[in-house]
């Protein structure tokens, strides 16, 4: 009467998994406010003001000159969009629950679904804030031109997954130095501000410069995005497989050290934080 239930074949095992993300990742969802409507709707807005920013500093700065031909919004929203779902994806999962809090005492909750939940959640809320923000430019303002939509849908997709590989490694290191993770994941945040390329265009870059940034798979992304964005711009400087073999490696290491972390739990590290 009281045995736990267990399901007997994989598929069934399976599905009590995805269900359990899929609730576990309407819970992330909600986090930031109690009405799941408003959390979207002020991500939204924040979309919206990073953009007005962005905008109004290159009008400023008389930047715009150094802009792709084409719509001058879209190649903002090009490097916001895919910045923000990055890096807002690295701080939804480093703040996923670890192996000794009270939530992972419950049997079907392991870090795994935590990790996936909180990465779907990430990604529910960008992808819907993205075609929410274009929906109301495009009626608004005018027509908006995707060159190429699914390639350019696709980068975002690899921006969310590396963003889930980064944040992965900070969560497996906050046990062991929980400060020293916070400042470094910060930092990483702080650096792919400008080191992201979203405020500039690669190929008006020289050479000297570029070998300061295509270190971050996130360069790519966005230089190889804009390629899929704007009919006249062809990348020169940048690959799609250069940030998803990083973000494979990255996200192996990640794995492997949020395991060895597992195996090593103990209740005292809540008591440090």
């Amino acid at each position: 009467m009281f045995e736990a239930r267990r399901n007997k074949t994989w598929i069934g095992s399976a599905g009590r998994v995805l269900e359990l993300i899929f609730h576990n990742t309407v819970r992330s969802v909600r986090k930031t406010h109690a009405n799941a409507f408003m959390a979207i709707a002020m991500n939204v807005l924040q979309t919206v003001i990073f953009v007005a920013t962005f905008y109004i500093l290159f009008t400023v700065l008389n930047m715009r000159g150094s802009a792709i031909r084409g719509d001058f919004i879209l190649y903002i929203m090009s490097g916001i969009f895919f910045y923000l779902t990055h890096v807002r994806t690295v701080s939804g999962v480093f703040g996923t629950e670890g192996p000794s809090s009270p939530m992972m005492l419950h049997a079907p909750m392991t870090t795994f679904v935590a990790i996936a939940s909180n990465a779907l959640s990430a990604l529910y809320v960008q992808v819907l804030s993205v075609v929410l923000v274009l929906y109301f430019y495009h009626v608004l303002f005018g027509p908006i031109t995707i060159h190429q939509w699914a390639p350019a849908f696709g980068m975002l997709l690899l921006a969310w997954f590396a963003g889930v590989a980064v944040g992965t490694l900070f969560l497996a290191v906050k046990p062991w130095f929980p400060s020293g993770a916070q400042t470094g994941q910060m930092i990483y945040t702080r650096a792919s501000m400008i080191a992201s390329g979203k405020m500039f265009v690669a190929n008006q870059l020289p050479r000297k410069m570029i070998d300061w940034f295509d270190w971050n798979p996130l360069f790519h992304i966005i230089d190889q995005t804009r390629g899929f964005v704007f009919i006249n711009y062809f990348p020169h400087h940048s690959s799609v497989t250069y940030p998803l073999y990083v973000s494979l490696a990255v996200l192996m290491i990640g794995l492997m050290a949020e395991f060895y972390t597992r195996q090593n739990a103990s209740l005292s590290w809540d008591a440090r934080r």
